[in-house]
């Protein structure tokens, strides 16, 4: 059984995970290229090989070591109740990122993923109204994986779910980016994402198994130089 796993989840947990990291749900993530759009413009990637490598090494350096285990922190945070040691991973996920686009992107989706969190949530969960009110505060940065993973403990996902479907969701919105970058076809993109559903899974359970907000770490300064550059192009279909 991987960390922290339920041997079964109810269907009320799994329709709500569903329902979270659905393409169709409303955080915005449609708008962002996560820096692709620059690597495009700029010829370093070109195919559907070339979107593979780029999504693989945002997982591998990025959302998995970095937003997934302060994703499955927030959970367990959440789940106890502590509505503080939310706050503080939120503020530490702020610091971590390094390009503002890429900071303001992650802050864009969280506030609107809790925004609806909050509609439809009810009234005895602590954490996820005070961060209602802080997103309209706009007295913390409200990052999308931190939501994510205050909604999870609302909705008792384990946290090998969670971060799952949070890698899975972040990898079919750059796909979903690509097909509008390049000329791809669907079965381009759904191929992409089964060939990474492997690297998805191990992420996933290696984020985890980490113990607290310490085992975070990032690394990707092509992808973090390609977030920065990605304001000063001349053209645009992407927020980032």
């Amino acid at each position: 059984m991987t960390p922290d796993a339920s041997p079964h989840m109810s269907i009320d947990s799994l329709l709500s995970l569903l329902q979270f990291s659905d393409g169709l749900f409303p955080a915005g993530g449609y708008a962002h290229s996560a820096g692709l759009e620059t690597c495009v413009q700029s010829g370093a990637v070109s195919d559907s090989s070339g979107v593979e490598a780029f999504i693989r090494a945002h997982l591998e350096g990025v959302t998995g070591p970095t937003d997934a285990v302060i994703l499955v922190c927030a959970l367990r945070a959440a789940a106890a109740g502590d509505v503080d040691q939310c706050f503080a991973l939120d503020r530490r996920l702020d610091a971590i990122k390094a390009a503002a686009e890429a900071r303001e992107a992650s802050r864009q989706m969280g506030r609107q993923i809790v925004r609806v969190a909050g509609a439809i949530i009810g009234v005895d969960n602590l954490v996820i109204p005070a961060f209602v009110r802080a997103a309209q505060e706009r007295s913390v940065p409200c990052h999308q994986a931190v939501i994510f993973g205050i909604v999870g403990a609302a909705f008792r996902w384990s946290p090998s779910d969670a971060s799952a479907a949070f890698l899975y969701a972040n990898t079919a919105q750059i796909v979903g980016a690509a097909l509008r970058l390049l000329p791809m076809g669907q079965l381009d993109g759904q191929r992409i994402i089964a060939r990474l559903g492997p690297t998805i899974g191990r992420l996933a359970i290696e984020a985890a198994s980490r113990e607290n907000a310490d085992d975070a770490w990032s690394f990707a300064p092509a992808l973090e130089i390609a977030a920065m550059r990605h304001a000063r192009l001349e053209a645009r279909i992407f927020r980032s």
